[in-house]
């Protein structure tokens, strides 16, 4: 079995591979590992723990809370709220400990824990691994007053709210705005914190049931938010995922702007204020070249790290850097958030519109993509797709073909089983053979 944590927590199918079992025994784990690196020092431990809509969130919550509280840490149920709406709180509430069930876009059948330490930070690959190496060992259990207590906390809603609304520096009052919640945790926070800025908001799928979350709605799945600005004549559209901590955005005409072009709004404009630090903004190794370019044209440097926005705002932290962001539209302003968050990066991209007047096709307009095709192989061994013969050998020619007019990139998912090919381009057609071509390689070097 490989690595049981991923790019981003621990996650997958439901009552499959993510049990109340495993639920419980990794929130043990973690309150362990966490207190023997001084975490909690010397004190007892609290801890928050937030979800998504998804029904399953339901019984890994309450596994998550009992496998906490067994281990003597005191629990705040904060309820249906962001993943970074969690991050925040965890500060804010000065816990020890952060949990959030969420998978994010995956499927309503999925799940996810995510943990967080003090301070609202992602855990390094380090402590996930002590976690891991920690499930189900022998350990003194404590009992009479020492077990964790546990409560509820409402007010999470507000104060989240708030804060978003005191980082924005210009109200965007007059436009029109259409945001789509995928019945996600977003479904009250991004619609309250737009009106209270001054939009007026178009709200869609924002009556989560349990069942509905990312179905044919929210960032991967853009037709709907598209065709409502149109029709009701709204300045953008914003989509959110299934736990908010990323958006896209469509323009006025309906056209998609992706997180690489929020980027690049919102790196012009700290440029502006004098607040991008370093005059850098970071960006993954999947931002397409055009990026790249476009900020380079602007006088401003690009740092690439891996994929996920972990590795970003690592490369944040290291270097003293304001913003950095994935393609995805999981964007970090480290002035204002711990992690990727996309209420308050779709709050600062309509705040730039209002400070300049310039609609966000405009605005977008300082890059321009490359073709790029992504192909997504699964039914593959992913874990050799780094070192088989015949993977490399076509990489290195589709490489030397392409040139410096674009660019390959094959890896491994870090939350799915199977391996994504990225091509970038001249032309769509060239993007696509290339591409194409690759995942036929893949597919018979790597079947399983």
């Amino acid at each position: 079995m490989g690595r049981l944590f991923g790019t981003d927590g621990v996650r997958g199918l439901a009552n499959g591979l993510l049990t109340a079992e495993l639920a419980l025994d990794l929130s043990v784990a973690a309150a362990h590992v966490l207190g023997e690196a001084g975490a909690f020092e010397g004190h007892r431990p609290t801890a928050v723990v937030g979800r998504d809509p998804r029904a399953s969130g339901e019984f890994l919550e309450a596994a998550v809370i009992a496998g906490l509280a067994s281990a003597g840490v005191d629990v705040v149920r904060l309820g249906i709220l962001p993943t970074p709406a969690l991050a925040h709180l965890t500060a804010y509430l000065n816990a020890d400990i952060g949990v959030m069930l969420s998978a994010s876009h995956n499927p309503m059948p999925d799940n996810g824990i995510k943990f967080v330490s003090k301070g609202g930070h992602k855990l390094d690959d380090a402590i996930e691994d002590a976690i891991e190496a920690r499930l189900r060992e022998p350990w003194q259990r404590p009992t009479g007053a020492g077990v964790g207590r546990v409560t509820d906390d409402g007010s999470g809603f507000e104060t989240y709210v708030s804060h978003l609304v005191g980082t924005v520096p210009h109200r965007f009052d007059g436009l029109k705005v259409v945001v789509d919640c995928a019945n996600g945790a977003a479904y009250r926070t991004a619609p309250e914190t737009y009106r209270r800025l001054g939009a007026t908001v178009i709200a869609l799928y924002a009556e989560p049931d349990g069942l509905n979350i990312n179905d044919n709605c929210g960032s991967t799945h853009l037709d709907a938010v598209a065709a409502a600005v149109l029709e009701h004549g709204a300045d953008l559209g914003i989509a959110h995922d299934g736990d908010a901590d990323r958006c896209l955005a469509v323009d006025a005409e309906g056209n998609v702007v992706d997180g690489d072009q929020l980027l690049a709004v919102l790196a012009v404009g700290l440029r502006d204020a004098g607040r991008l630090r370093n005059n850098l903004v970071v960006a993954t190794v999947m931002s397409n070249l055009g990026f790249v370019l476009g900020m380079r044209e602007q006088g401003i440097d690009v740092e690439q790290t891996k994929v996920g926005d972990r590795y970003v705002l690592e490369a944040m932290k290291a270097g003293g850097y304001a913003l950095g962001g994935e393609q995805s539209g999981h964007v970090i302003l480290l002035d204002h958030a711990t992690t990727g968050d996309g209420v308050l990066t779709a709050a600062h991209v309509m705040s730039r519109m209002a400070e300049t007047g310039r609609s966000l096709a405009d605005l977008a307009s300082v890059m321009s993509r490359l073709p790029q095709v992504l192909v997504n192989v699964s039914g593959v061994d992913k874990s050799r797709a780094d070192t088989d013969s015949s993977v490399r050998k076509a990489v290195e020619a589709a490489t030397a073909d392409l040139g410096d007019t674009g660019r390959v990139l094959l890896r491994p998912s870090g939350t799915e089983l199977l391996v994504r090919v990225m091509v970038e381009a001249p032309t769509f057609e060239q993007a696509h053979r290339v591409a194409e071509d690759l995942a036929r390689t893949v597919k018979q070097s790597l079947a399983l």
